[in-house]
C-alpha cells in the first residue's frame, strides 16, 4: 500500500519540470564545457589581425 501517495508526488515533480522554464546561464555552460574538452574561454581570441599579405597572395 502507499502506492498512490508516491505516484501522485512523483506525477506532481514530472509536470513541474515538464511546465516550468528554469533559468538557464549559457554562459556559465559554455565556459564548463570549455573546461572539460581543454579550451581557452574565448576559442577566436587569438586570431591575428588580417594582414596585405597573406597565404593567398601567391595566387593572384
Amino acid at each position: 500500500m502507499g502506492r498512490g501517495r508516491q505516484k501522485a508526488k512523483q506525477t506532481k515533480v514530472a509536470r513541474r519540470l515538464k511546465y516550468t522554464t528554469p533559468d538557464t546561464d549559457f554562459e556559465a555552460l559554455q565556459r564548463e564545457l570549455a573546461a572539460e574538452r581543454g579550451e581557452k574561454e574565448d576559442p577566436y581570441g587569438d586570431i591575428p589581425p588580417a594582414t596585405d599579405e597573406d597565404d593567398w597572395s601567391d595566387y593572384k
